[in-house]
């Protein structure tokens, strides 16, 4: 085989549109020789790509996938989701596959067929056919796409996936049924039964604030905000997330400690806040019950003296050992803003940001206090 294509393998979309720190414009090329395999995998190998989905910082690749090229004659897009709304699976397609389905769901939206599958009975050759006709897929064609469509659901339920996306689903010049380019989601509760899928995971392609947070048990999902948040329960969080948008500010990430944190972890997860540059101010929300307030103030204390951190901190305590927790605040010396009221709370960390991003962008080292 003379005819080839090389992929970088970064866990992004959009690589054949995308371009590297080497130079190299697009991470999926076409090759037909020994020679142009290993001159582009150097310019893959060992740099970022970066794509409309990787963000600014872009992606490390580290691995390159060598296939044989094949000629299409048609491509579609396919793809499984769990749905909240159908309480199950729900089968998404297109006969436009290849490009970008947003774009597709948004300038052509009737060209979306939506599926639902019962759990309980699974997906019918019957229910697959009539999918395929739908695409249209004729002759042999449209029975091997059915049978592609009942073995991904399979694939999907055996495996604890969240999403399994075809894209494109391709019927060759030789009229074989094909997937050329695939992405899978997969439960992270599922990760006790699922060893052999979990142990294919690579965090070098992950959010590395994301990974450490993992390995100390804390829930986090960064975001594009200035407000750092730290808060027990996932409901608060996105309660104090909404709030600090409804004052005006953006939260920098979500990051929920959970009802029994100890002091090193609150320590671990302010580390992994303040590693965000673009973090201006930091308000922590806590409601005690199971989770003490005397031991994330201890956490608050510790890591605001290890990290010598720099950005104003709101401070909003309330339940177990509430008076316990002010206390240790109130006589740790530190500056601290507490808070009792949320919403003043949020209104504080907002103006306070505010300040500091400004005082950040004229090269100001802007140190706040109480009055």
């Amino acid at each position: 085989v003379s005819d080839l294509v090389i992929k970088a393998q970064v866990l992004a979309g959009g690589r054949g549109k995308g371009h590297f720190d080497s130079g190299l414009n697009g991470g999926v090329k076409t090759i037909y020789s020994p020679e142009e395999a290993r001159d582009l995998a150097s310019k893959m190998l060992g740099h970022k790509i970066f794509t409309k989905q990787t963000g600014a910082s872009g992606k490390d690749c580290n691995k390159v996938f060598i296939v044989e090229r094949k000629y299409v004659r048609r491509e579609y897009y396919f793809a499984i989701l769990m749905d909240r709304a159908m309480q199950g699976p729900v089968i998404v397609a297109s006969s436009q596959g290849g490009v970008d389905i947003e774009s597709v769901a948004a300038e052509n939206p009737e060209a979306i067929v939506k599926l639902p599958v019962d759990l309980k009975k699974g997906l019918s050759l019957e229910s697959a056919q009539g999918l395929a006709d739908k695409l249209g897929f004729v002759g042999n064609a449209r029975e091997e796409a059915a049978d592609t469509f009942i073995k991904l659901y399979k694939l999907f339920l055996a495996k604890d996936a969240t999403q399994i996306e075809i894209n494109p689903l391709v019927e060759t010049s030789d009229h074989q049924v094909m997937c050329m380019d695939a992405k899978f989601g997969f439960d992270d509760n599922a990760n006790f039964r699922q060893k052999d899928v979990f142990s294919l995971r690579d965090p070098t392609q992950e959010d590395p604030r994301e990974v450490q947070a993992e390995k100390w048990n804390l829930n986090y999902i960064g975001l594009d905000g200035q407000i750092g948040c730290l808060v027990n329960g996932a409901g608060l969080a996105m309660s104090t997330m909404d709030i600090i948008k409804l004052h005006g500010g953006a939260p920098a990430n979500f990051l929920d400690v959970g009802g029994s944190a100890t002091a090193k972890q609150i320590c671990e997860a302010f580390k992994i806040i303040s590693s965000d540059a673009g973090v201006s101010a930091a308000l922590v929300n806590i409601f005690g019950g199971i989770m003490r307030c005397d031991v994330v103030a201890q956490g608050i204390i510790d890591a605001v003296k290890e990290l010598d951190l720099k950005i104003p901190l709101v401070v909003r305590l309330q339940g177990t050992n509430v008076d316990e927790g002010k206390k240790l605040i109130n006589e740790s010396g530190i500056a601290i803003f507490p808070c009792d009221d949320l919403d003043k709370a949020a209104d504080l960390v907002v103006k306070l940001s505010d300040i500091t991003s400004l005082a950040q962008k004229v090269g100001v080292h802007a140190k706040l206090s109480l009055a």
